[in-house]
């Protein structure tokens, strides 16, 4: 199975302006999260990026990258942008995302598998919950899935109940290269506008989407409080 990564890398970004060059330990970002990918078993990896900044620096450490359009709203439509241009037959897409300089390979080796399973379109990650701030917090994404774990439902807010079990939404996902194709050019849906969560989309659509549970979460950097809570964690 063939396999295609790609780092959605955008320059802009609202809460933490060039967000992919702030430095990490003496490393960029983008190249943290370049480097920790490389582990893993993906067969291909590219940064795809709107800035030539971003650009520039991926090209000095030796990673692929590659320019792609300022006008998409997600990185998803960059990942397809990407997966149109290169004209490869590959069997797996993965997007992961450019804001976690700490992702452990072993989370895209077990998205990769996921599509072990040929009913398999969409892949993506679940780690439980075990804090109730954590549960409560609406920036923490939740997702419920079924007896099957197909995802059932993605949620920020949710009510509290001791007795359930509650799943936090790693934001790492996975395609056939047709479904990641067809899904970026879908139209918004009410409830991915209501809730802020791009998922809503693909379920909306009729698309199912696979949930991987693991045991090792994920820190994202969204924020400068986001960044000195990661340095002071992995410092």
């Amino acid at each position: 199975m063939t396999s295609l990564a790609i780092i959605p890398a955008r320059y802009n970004s609202s809460r933490l302006p060039g967000k992919p060059l702030v430095d990490i330990f003496g490393k960029s970002m983008i190249q943290r999260v370049y480097e920790q990918a490389k582990q893993s078993l993906a067969d291909k990896l590219i940064v795809a990026t709107d800035d030539y900044r971003v650009e520039a620096a991926v090209t000095a450490f030796g990673g692929q990258v590659m320019m792609t359009s300022d006008k998409h709203l997600s990185g998803t439509d960059r990942c397809a942008e990407v997966l149109d241009k290169i004209k490869e037959k590959v069997d797996v897409v993965i997007n992961i995302q450019g804001d976690e300089p700490f992702i452990n390979p072993s989370q895209i080796n077990q998205l990769i598998t996921a599509f072990d399973t040929p009913t398999t379109q969409i892949a993506t990650l679940a780690k439980q919950i075990e804090a109730q701030s954590e549960i409560e917090d609406e920036h923490t994404a939740k997702v419920q899935f079924d007896d099957n774990f197909w995802a059932t439902s993605f949620d920020r807010v949710v009510s509290y109940n001791k007795a359930t079990t509650y799943y936090k939404h790693i934001g790492l996902y996975a395609f056939r290269p047709q479904t990641l194709l067809e899904i970026s050019q879908l139209p918004p849906t009410d409830k991915e506008h209501q809730l802020r969560l791009e998922q809503w989309r693909w379920l909306d659509h009729q698309y199912k989407i696979k949930v991987q549970i693991t045991s090792v979460d994920a820190y994202a950097v969204d924020t400068p409080d986001d960044l000195k809570k990661v340095i002071q964690r992995f410092g």
